[in-house]
Order: C-alpha cells, then sequence, then structure tokens
C-alpha cells in the first residue's frame, strides 16, 4: 500500500471498486443493447462509430491514433463495419495513396439507433435523480475521463503517434 493517510487511501480503493461494477455492468449492459440492434457488432463498435461519426472523413491510421489503439486493431474492426455496410471509404484528396473512413446511411441509421436506445437507457436508470445531480455526474465523468485521455495520449500504444484528444465537452447545467 502507497503511504497515503489510510482514509484517503480507502476513497481511492471506493473509487477502483466502483468502477470495476460500472465496467462490468457497462459491458453486460452493452452487449444486450448491441445484440439486439445488430448481432454482428463487436464490443466497440458504437464507440468506433461515434469516433468515425465525431471526426470524419479520417484515416484508420488517425482514428488508431486517437483511440489509442493499434492500426491492426482498428482495421480488423474497420473491416468488420465495411462487411456490415456501416462504414466506407473514400479517397484522400492530400494523398491518392490513402483513404478515409465515413459512415455511409445505413451506418449513420445504427448510429443513430444505438445512441438513442442507449440514452433511453440512461433516462430510465437516472430519472429518480435530481437533474443537478446528473448534471454533477456528467461532469465528474467529464473530469476522469479527461484524466484518463492524458494518461493514454502521454502512452499511446505500440507503435501509435501522440494522438490529438478525442473529447466531447459536457455543456453546464
Amino acid at each position: 500500500m502507497p503511504e497515503h493517510d489510510t482514509g484517503d487511501y480507502a476513497a481511492f480503493c471506493a473509487v477502483e471498486h466502483q468502477l470495476g461494477i460500472l465496467f462490468r455492468r457497462a459491458q453486460a449492459l452493452s452487449a444486450r443493447m448491441r445484440s439486439k440492434v445488430h448481432p454482428e457488432l463487436e464490443p466497440g463498435a458504437y464507440g468506433l462509430l461515434s469516433s468515425i461519426d465525431r471526426n470524419a472523413p479520417i484515416r484508420p491510421s488517425d482514428l488508431a491514433a486517437c483511440l489509442g489503439v493499434g492500426k491492426a486493431t482498428i482495421s480488423r474492426q474497420v473491416k468488420v463495419l465495411e462487411e456490415l455496410g456501416l462504414v466506407g471509404r473514400e479517397p484522400d484528396p492530400l494523398d491518392r495513396r490513402a483513404h478515409r473512413l465515413v459512415l455511409t446511411p445505413q451506418g449513420r441509421q445504427l448510429l443513430d439507433r444505438v445512441r438513442t436506445a442507449r440514452q433511453q437507457q440512461l433516462y430510465s436508470l437516472l430519472s429518480s435523480w435530481p437533474t443537478e445531480d446528473v448534471w454533477l455526474l456528467a461532469r465528474m465523468l467529464e473530469r476522469f475521463n479527461a484524466l484518463t485521455e492524458r494518461s493514454l495520449l502521454a502512452e499511446p500504444a505500440p507503435g501509435q503517434e501522440h494522438a490529438e484528444p478525442d473529447q466531447a465537452r459536457i455543456s453546464p447545467g
């Protein structure tokens, strides 16, 4: 155990425990929702489609750097999305050898459907909370995501250069 005040350290242990629960439950909820939307979607497909949507058109190598994963991982995941008709490629006007990724109309429709379902699920879960608590949760998650993003950017995936942040901002409540 690091040399910290035991009360302070207990708080960090509680956060670690709660994050573990959150991540496991989020994976289970995502898997359930994913299977309803499209049975062939991989676990990271929603995040990948969202990132392509936010950054399109984007080169696969830039997408890999943005997400902090290897190029081979992105290539494999994008191939599945292309085979499902959710992502397309367009020539890069700056480099005829390269291509950029964009959502297809089917990909846009699926992303919108999944996003709406996720938002409805969150609303169902959090609707009993006061709105200011929901905003507080959003701001705290934003702060935590910024910390983890900086950590990922400081130590990119093997074979990756430092990436530009891929961050959504929370509007003040």
